[in-house]
């Protein structure tokens, strides 16, 4: 990727004077981060190495905080941190920059379509002063597009200055398709992206808030699923985790327990007949198993079938599919096994954030908060090289992060659960 698509878009000169103190605004003007910290990526010539915006508040800003009104809007499936994210962009447009204006949209993309009757919810401090202390979102959440035209008229005439659009890429895709809308009218409205996925799929990112509180909450299950298959002969504890396309979440918990034997995600291919042989040397050395299953895995071993709100494959449940499996397997070889199987997914996907992801949520929602008050628009907020940087939202969306089969992290894994080649 080349240096200038990097570059931000900004909707025009900043010349309202920023309310914060001057030794924070403008603090981080002009100041870029490396793409990549290594020297061997530093070019050989004097050209400049692609780098990111680094992210904080300006000197300088495009909106006047006491005419600005913005609004937020939480898209997807649930996700621990959403109300902590909901409450900081509210903490911080109220108490640092002094906007009274703040809106949150109902449900999504569905809160800027007037014709599905859902009505706004006026921000205030009082009002989200709690709300980080429980999971889900205060504003509901929705999959799925709505039309363009229709919200940008929703948007223009509600004068709304800022849209921040939280989720993940499919949601950002749609906050760019409205960017698109709105540079067509020549309107100045910022689109400004916080990333929401808790399978830490979102490129350009290190980590996606929910994440770490996913990989926390998966422990208890990993535990229990191992228990019971010591607590039995020829016992065997499956869990299965989020992660449609990328098996994150199930990689870093599995790390986390070291008790799992076997680690199945959607970027490294397995095959039935080698995890049963698998399990079976297992089974004979051990007396038990516990494996953990990402959601997306083994795609060519469950049927699909058309696609949900979002445009995403149906697919089968992996879980299922593999604890049935085994046990026929088992059964046909007549030896008697036990499974126990167990989906903590939306007992994880519904609970409030921990508190390294509570702080993260709200220093994301800071820096975009920053962002849309300078008019920076079609950007996504997210964390590089141990720096908030501001992310051109195209970039984000270009593709999603996947566990590389020939990188670290699967040599790790690899090495903690002792497993084979499978494919």
């Amino acid at each position: 990727m080349k240096p200038m698509q990097y570059r931000i878009e900004s909707l025009g000169e900043c010349r309202v004077e920023s309310p914060l103190p001057s030794l924070v605004a403008g603090a981080k003007e002009e100041a870029r981060i490396l793409q990549d910290a290594t020297l061997r990526e530093l070019p050989a010539d004097a050209s400049e190495p692609a780098s990111l915006e680094l992210s904080g508040p300006m000197s300088k800003l495009y909106f006047d905080p006491k005419n600005t009104r913005a609004a937020i809007i939480t898209c997807g499936g649930l996700c621990p941190g959403l109300n902590d994210v909901i409450r900081a962009v509210t903490m911080v447009l109220w108490y640092r920059y002094g906007v009274r204006d703040i809106l949150g949209l109902r449900y999504g993309f569905e809160g800027l379509n007037p014709d599905l009757g859902h009505a706004p919810v006026r921000l205030e401090p009082e009002l989200v002063e709690d709300i980080h202390q429980q999971g889900g979102t205060i504003l509901g959440t929705s999959r799925g597009k709505q039309d363009e035209k229709q919200m940008v008229d929703f948007l223009q005439e509600n004068r709304i200055d800022i849209l921040l659009a939280v989720g993940g890429d499919g949601t950002q895709r749609g906050a760019l398709d409205l960017a698109d809308e709105i540079d067509r009218r020549g309107a100045k409205i910022a689109v400004v992206g916080i990333p929401k996925t808790i399978d830490n799929d979102i490129s350009c990112t290190e980590r996606t808030f929910g994440f770490q509180t996913a990989v926390a909450l998966s422990q208890p299950s990993i535990d229990s699923a191992h228990m019971e298959a010591k607590g039995v002969r020829n016992g065997i504890g499956l869990v299965k985790l989020m992660g449609r396309d990328s098996g994150f979440i199930a990689a870093y918990a599995s790390l986390a327990s070291s008790d799992v034997n076997l680690l199945l995600v959607p970027e490294v291919p397995f095959s039935l007949p080698k995890v049963m042989g698998f399990l079976e040397k297992r089974l004979e050395q051990k007396s038990h198993a516990v494996i953990v299953v990402a959601e997306g895995a083994g795609i060519n071993l469950v049927p699909t079938g058309g696609t949900d709100a979002s445009g995403n494959l149906k697919r089968g449940d992996i879980g299922i599919f593999l604890k049935e499996a085994i046990k026929n397997h088992f059964q046909q070889i007549g030896r008697g096994v036990s499974v126990k199987y167990i989906d903590p997914s939306y007992t994880i996907r519904s609970a409030r954030a921990n508190a390294d992801d509570s702080v993260f949520c709200f220093r994301l929602a800071e820096n975009a908060v920053h962002a849309a008050m300078a008019g920076k628009t079609r950007l996504v907020v997210g964390l590089w090289n141990g720096h908030f940087v501001n992310i051109p939202s195209t970039e984000v969306v270009r593709h999603r992060k996947h566990i590389d089969s020939a990188g670290p992290l699967w040599a790790s894994i690899l090495s903690n659960t002792g497993q084979p080649n499978l494919a």
